[in-house]
């Protein structure tokens, strides 16, 4: 690794030589884009080549005023790029021989078939075509953490499409139907699973359900303002939603506010209680590097010798399974067995690469082409759901790099 940054108070880190843009971008996201505190980690080769961070602990923060900075173990919340970890934990199972993705999702969850959903396939779930991405009755923030009420709930929906012929993104529903599978073939929750087999066999500083031994680590996150910059935003990219996407978030009867309204009010995501349960499509809470680390695990071995996924698996995550105008997101998009791939809304490095970003920030994928795994956390949450631009002129800066 490179020498440590130079030049700002509020930024640290290291990066090998060559990916010096990536740590000039980082900083032009504090002087720019608004950042408040976040960290960046690369591998490549299950090398680590940068590891930067920076600015507040909590969002709300001063460090003018002797609030905690951000230091090298921080972790936040990812929301939505805990679905990479969630998609890995049924993908694993797979590998393993103890679950099949062909099967239909009622053979292994008997309630599930209600209502016309016997046909929904474990891959649908990962691929997010089960057609369950809203509740007709959504649950409140305390019934949304009691995993059995909230399981029998998505169990008792009616699909809003035909299972297996549309996809729409399933932004709160992932979570019951990704871990109920999961405790169904395991018999264990899926915070605990995901901790056991995933985690810390890598070494990743990342949890579904953060234990009161970690909670100090994790930093206070909110809402920033936009970058100025209007449409085009800074470095080019849309800061302002299209209209019909604007519309659809603004329509309280439309899917797509229906989808992110599955749990009403919202949580206080700040709430120990909240992270202290296990909701892996939106409440995971990972360092940086921890990020980086999965993703790098899962396309190679990372400095304890061990591999996650094999190159089958790999192929699995990355083969499109879904394309074109998302149901829910409204905007097209494209997904594999529970990864988002390159794409307009999720331009990650290149082609091959998949991964899973966080509304309103965090962004972890892989690129098996080049053997690069990138972790993006931050306290700063903006109002977009894709493509942030702080995480994105990162990857800008990391594909010039390379």
């Amino acid at each position: 690794m490179g020498a440590a940054i130079d030049g700002t108070a509020r930024v640290h880190g290291t990066v090998a030589a060559g990916y010096e843009p990536v740590r000039d971008a980082f900083v032009r996201n504090f002087d720019e884009r608004g950042e408040r505190g976040a960290a960046v980690t690369v591998y490549r080769d299950g090398r680590k080549v940068v590891d930067l961070w920076g600015g507040a602990r909590d969002v709300d923060g001063d460090l003018g005023a002797g609030d905690a900075p951000w230091e090298p173990g921080t972790a936040q919340i990812v929301r939505s790029a805990t679905k990479g970890v969630a998609a890995a934990a049924l993908l694993l199972l797979h590998q393993r021989g103890e679950l099949d993705l062909d099967a239909p999702v009622g053979s292994y969850w008997p309630e599930f078939k209600a209502r016309g959903k016997e046909r929904v396939l474990v891959r649908h779930v990962l691929a997010h075509r089960a057609g369950v991405p809203a509740l007709d009755r959504p649950l409140t923030p305390s019934e949304a953490l009691d995993p059995d009420l909230a399981a029998a709930v998505v169990a008792a929906q009616a699909p809003f499409w035909e299972p297996g012929e549309d996809h729409g993104y399933h932004a709160q529903t992932y979570s019951w139907l990704t871990g109920e599978l999961v405790r169904r073939v395991t018999g264990r929750p899926v915070g605990e699973w995901i901790g056991d087999e995933i985690a810390r066999p890598v070494g990743a500083d990342l949890w579904v359900g953060l234990p009161d031994a970690a909670a100090a680590r994790a930093g206070r996150l909110g809402p920033i303002e936009p970058a100025p910059g209007g449409a085009g935003g800074a470095g080019g990219l849309r800061m302002r939603p299209k209209r019909n996407v604007a519309e659809a978030y603004a329509d309280p009867d439309s899917l797509t506010r229906r989808a992110f309204g599955a749990i009403d009010p919202l949580p206080d995501e700040n709430d120990p209680a909240y992270r202290a349960a296990a909701l892996p499509a939106s409440n995971g809470i990972a360092t940086a590097d921890g990020l980086a680390r999965f993703y790098a695990a899962l396309i190679g071995e990372v400095g304890c010798g061990r591999r996650l996924f094999e190159p089958s698996t790999v192929s699995l995550a990355r083969g499109e399974v879904s394309a074109g105008p998302d149901r829910v997101l409204v905007v097209g998009t494209r997904f594999g067995l529970g990864y988002m791939l390159h794409g307009a809304a999720s331009p990650l490095l290149g082609p091959g690469s998949f991964g899973h970003p966080g509304r309103g920030g965090a962004l972890g994928f892989a690129d098996p082409e080049s053997g690069l795994a990138f972790g993006y956390v931050t306290n700063g949450m903006n109002k977009g759901v894709t493509a942030d631009p702080r995480a994105q002129a990162l990857v800008r800066a990391l594909r010039d790099a390379t």
